[in-house]
């Protein structure tokens, strides 16, 4: 009779190697499941990046000084300058203050720092100019918006 090795593996081998497998798995899938759950919602980040950018665009456009004009509550009608939006928070309504229902639970805020600008010049003479933060709020994310509004007709 002819001795020959035996070819294969163990009974014990296999289970070694199920087990080794089964915890490297495991940990791969817990690595996946947290980034998973920490990453945010990108709906949620375009959502609130549309917003801040509209609300942006909508103060920059405005000029920089006119009248004495207010917003009462969400209605932004009669903001009539870059000023009247010092200090706006509210939930996100049309230009009207008609509440959007679709976008319930972001809220905007506005924040104007004009002596940020106090060294901002055109060569010899001071410029006025405003900076203007735009921060979404959605439950504990937040995302802000900076941009600048100057008197750039002076």
């Amino acid at each position: 009779m002819c001795n020959k090795p035996a070819a294969g593996f163990t009974l014990i081998e296999m289970i070694i190697a199920i087990v080794i497998i089964g915890v490297g798995l495991a940990g791969l899938l817990l690595a996946f499941n947290t980034t998973v759950r920490s990453s945010a919602d990108p709906m949620i980040h375009k959502q609130m990046f549309s917003i801040a950018e509209e609300m942006m665009e909508e103060i920059q456009l405005k000029p920089m000084t006119v009248g004495v004009g207010t917003i009462a509550g969400c209605n932004r009608t009669a903001a009539d300058d870059v000023a009247d939006y010092a200090g706006y928070n509210q939930p996100i309504c049309s230009i009207d203050g008609t509440f959007v229902s679709a976008l319930a639970g972001y809220t905007v805020a506005v924040v104007q720092d004009a002596t940020a600008a106090a060294n901002l010049t055109n060569g010899t003479t001071a410029v006025p100019a405003i900076k203007i933060t735009v921060t979404v709020a959605h439950g504990s994310e937040t995302f802000s918006l900076v941009g600048w509004r100057t008197a750039y007709g002076s």
